[in-house]
């Protein structure tokens, strides 16, 4: 490899700025489509925490034209220009720094900085994309209060906007105009936003628990405005549930979304102006999903939560990033959960930990929520930052309790409001306002990897006493070893012959408590005995998933089915049901390993069978518990294996289930239609098109021409894809026509589209490799829009048969798609090749056939630091 390779960036490293911001007016001049001259005044004061040399140092990249010190132009021989930025010595302490620069945003497909999209412009700065624009210390610590005046051709940019409150606007000459924005409040460059162009907003408003009226405003363009009612919906619930829940209130007189195709993102919280991925925000029956609708809720309450949780107190540096995305997602988490169905939410959440991140945390990118280095900021937006940030924050609720969790919060902003702060600081605003040692709990931060609990149960009968034995490990990951004990919520109950859950008391407690218990295991080995235990109880372990651990305990087959009927824990029966199907897919894979003959107990057909019949439980629960774990999944409970055997022992159960449990799915599926649709009526959607696609395997024609109807004639999107997703890999005609008539309804619908290129690469159907290549080739698609690249090369990527190819031709496939997104948007190029991180989970053959594509990436010249990280760690695993 030719390329200097990219340096390492260290938290140790840490110093504070050696110059601070007070103010900022930034000045944007639109000339044409190609260029933008952009004019930065700051007012700069030495930081009196720095003793670092009087050199001024700024991040940036664009295009320098003219740099100006307290009114005098400076020469090129007064400042050192390198390729990260500019030096400027023997500066004063206090004093007024004039850049200007010039961009092409058309030219910026890396889609960070300011950059083009359909005739418009749009920004993303988080984390360093500012530094594209301008001259500046582009680091969370350094906070000032920012003024944007944009310019621009009044037909070609109607619209102008930018963060915080408008304050003027008017005629520049005949053809253009000009708007004025002012944040009040102090925010890092990352958080700033610009959108310009032809846009048009739904329009509303929001009076606030003190009674501040606030305007609302979703702009899109003028096609998908009749997609965001739903949003904007949205937008009044998260206001609401803030000031109910956390007591926060929003604090400007406006809010506003803007909703753009092309973005590498979900949404992005800029003070004020949050900018979204059209799929985080559109949402019509006839276009989205129940999960759709779901999931755009989700994230315009995360983008809105940020308001106070990564805005008005923001994240010291890069490395406490989990400070901010940890703490949001667990209240956007909590959010849906306070709307809907919190079991159902708890498990979805826990399946998308369990599929994502656990295997993020065994893999060689494994990192801690708090990392300790990085090459590429870009690449810590993962998982393990968000969601099991998220479960660390949850673990304070769990051990504070409601009440507790909320006086830390409170301290947390009284101390650190407008400030950047640290995940210690978090920390120990929870400690002392609960006064608690949380000084163990900080091995969350610092230690990547999933503890492993290994329970054991032990019943005395002369002493009527039942003993927990609990063990706690971490595996060695990348860079770390030797762990050292976790404080960990182990939330447990006992049930006794009734199903009921009996009264706990542990050894020295003089009298009993509730049904679950949390127990603070905090060494390596230690026991839990509760006493007045009548009989031999089965345990519940892990209630709610108390923590992000995986644990191992030895019941019985007729106890997890048991479990599975009467647990009080919804969490737990889920579980119990996983943990049945778990220990039935592994025993099946070593059978088909030594050529045994297959066969589906009875006692596992009899458990799904009761949850079937069980008409009194919610629908949606009834699906999650009757949906076994995916292949990717079971490449994750055993050491090395082969995905082909994966997809035949996973074909082989589902086939058996659709076979013994026929009479049941059928009822199912009849008793959970409805006449039209309803947004409550999720759940039965689920259930239903969960019996469609186990009722299509059979070898009967009426459930292909019950789905074919269902997909031509469905009156919403979700009972649409139910029908595409239940005909996906089964080769009749009923398939083809219905994938040939949605293709052709939603070829102008961008967002419909990604469903249909996720459907072709997803299938387990012959000849899905060329299907995709053919794809690529399709009108609407484009390796330049995120999305697109996303639905179609990432769906391929997790598709377990196809990609893994025991010719290698998906690896060398998807490798030569990297290659050539790294040349367009390297961001999501590095997402793309994060789909190889499971190579060591393989066998010999296919880890040979992937490493050999990894080499090929990493031998490109002129590979991008985003993309070179992640190969690298791989090959080096």
């Amino acid at each position: 490899m030719s390329q200097q390779q990219p340096q390492i960036k260290y938290r140790q490293d840490y110093l504070p700025p050696a110059y601070l911001v007070d103010k900022v007016d930034l000045t944007f001049d639109v000339l044409d489509d190609t260029q933008t001259r952009v004019r930065s005044r700051m007012v700069i004061h030495r930081n009196p925490q720095s003793t670092a040399a009087n050199v001024l140092q700024l991040d940036g990249s664009a295009t320098l034209l003219s740099v100006v010190l307290d009114g005098d132009q400076l020469q090129p021989g007064a400042y050192q220009q390198h390729a990260d930025g500019l030096a400027i010595p023997d500066v004063p302490d206090s004093f007024i720094l004039d850049i200007e620069t010039e961009i092409d945003p058309v030219a910026n497909t890396s889609l960070n900085g300011l950059y083009g999209s359909s005739g418009n412009l749009y920004t993303q700065c988080e984390p360093e994309g500012f530094r594209k624009i301008t001259y500046y210390p582009d680091r969370p610590d350094v906070m000032a209060k920012f003024s944007t005046t944009i310019i621009a051709d009044k037909q070609k940019y109607p619209v102008l906007l930018s963060n915080g409150n408008k304050v003027g606007e008017g005629q520049a000459d005949k053809k253009r105009h000009w708007v004025k924005w002012v944040d009040p409040y102090r925010k890092p460059a990352y958080l700033f936003a610009l959108v310009a162009g032809k846009l048009v907003a739904l329009k509303d408003s929001y009076t606030t628990v003190s009674g501040r009226q606030v305007a609302l405003e979703i702009w899109t363009v003028a096609a998908d405005q009749d997609k965001v009612a739903f949003a904007m919906g949205a937008v009044k619930r998260s206001m609401q549930w803030d000031e109910t829940r956390f007591g926060l209130e929003y604090d400007l007189d406006i809010y506003m979304i803007v909703a753009v195709g092309d973005f590498n993102m979900g949404a992005m919280e800029n003070k004020g102006l949050n900018i979204f991925n059209t799929s985080a925000v559109l949402a019509r029956q006839d276009t989205a999903t129940d999960a759709d609708f779901e999931r755009v809720e989700a994230i315009i309450g995360h983008e809105y939560f940020h308001n106070w949780t990564g805005n008005r107190v923001t994240c010291r540096d890069w490395f406490q990033l989990s400070l901010k995305e940890g703490l949001t997602v667990f209240r956007d988490q909590e959010f849906s959960a306070d709307l809907h169905s919190r079991p159902v939410k708890r498990i979805e959440d826990v399946k998308k930990l369990r599929q994502l991140q656990f295997p993020e945390d065994a893999g060689p990118t494994a990192h801690a929520i708090r990392p300790d280095s990085y090459i590429e900021m870009n690449n810590f937006y993962t998982m393990t930052v968000y969601e099991k940030g998220s479960e660390v924050v949850r673990m304070y609720h769990t051990l504070l309790g409601e009440e507790g969790f909320q006086k830390g919060m409170k301290l947390y902003f009284q101390r650190h409001d407008g400030q950047a702060v640290t995940c210690d600081d978090f920390r120990a605003a929870m400690a002392d306002a609960n006064g608690v040692d949380l000084e163990q709990f900080a091995r969350w931060y610092s230690q990547a990897g999933t503890p492993l609990l290994q329970v054991r149960g032990e019943y005395d009968a002369v002493a009527r006493s039942y003993t927990l034995h609990v063990k706690q490990s971490c595996p060695d990951t990348p860079g770390q070893s030797g762990k050292q004990p976790y404080h960990i919520p182990l939330a447990v109950g006992l049930l006794g012959r009734d199903g009921q859950d009996l009264p706990l008391q542990l050894a020295g407690e003089l009298a009993p408590g509730a049904g679950t218990r949390v127990l603070h295991v905090r060494a390596a080995e230690q026991s839990f005995t509760f006493v007045n235990i009548g009989e031999l109880p089965v345990p519940s372990l892990l209630r709610g998933f108390s923590a992000p651990v995986r644990l191992q305990f030895d019941w019985r087959d007729d106890e997890l089915s048991f479990l599975m009927a009467n647990d009080s824990d919804a969490f737990a029966r889920w579980e119990a049901g996983q943990a049945y199907a778990e220990r039935l897919l592994k025993a099946l894979l070593a059978d088909h390993a030594a050529g045994r003959t297959l066969q589906l107990p009875a006692g596992f057909v009899e458990a799904l069978r009761a949850v079937l019949k069980d008409h009194a439980a919610d629908p949606a629960f009834k699906a999650l518990m009757l949906s076994l774990p995916s292949e990717a999944d079971i490449l994750e409970m055993v050491d090395v294996a082969d995905p082909g055997h994966i997809h035949t022992v996973r074909e082989f159960v589902l086939n058996g289930l659709a076979q013994a449990l026929r009479g049941e799915w059928h009822e199912a599926y009849n008793l959970n239609q409805t006449q039209r649709y309803q947004p409550a009526d999720g759940g039965r959607r689920s259930l239903k098109n969960l019996a469609l696609a186990m009722l299509t395997r059979l070898s009967d024609a009426w459930p292909l021409e019950a789905a074919e109807k269902q997909c031509l004639e469905a009156d919403n999107m979700t009972d649409q894809m139910g029908a595409m997703l239940a005909l996906r890999d089964r080769d009749v005609a009923e398939r083809e026509n219905c994938y040939l008539s949605f293709a052709s309804r939603w070829q102008g619908d961008a967002l419909v589209m990604d469903k249909f290129f996720s459907l072709v690469a997803s299938s387990q159907l012959p000849g899905v490799l060329e299907h995709v290549k053919a794809a690529m080739q399709h009108p609407a698609f484009t390796l330049k829009n995120p999305n697109k690249a996303r639905a179609l090369l990432g769906s391929f990527g997790r598709n377990m048969l196809h990609f893994h190819a025991a010719d290698g031709s998906g690896y060398a496939f998807l490798a030569d798609q990297v290659l050539a997104l790294d040349a367009i948007n390297p961001q999501v190029a590095s997402r793309i090749v994060s789909l190889f991180n499971r190579r060591q989970k393989l066998e010999a053959q296919r880890q040979a056939l992937m490493t050999r594509e990894l080499e090929r990436i990493l031998a490109k010249d002129g590979l991008s630091k985003d993309v070179y990280e992640i190969v690298s760690k791989n090959l080096a695993a």
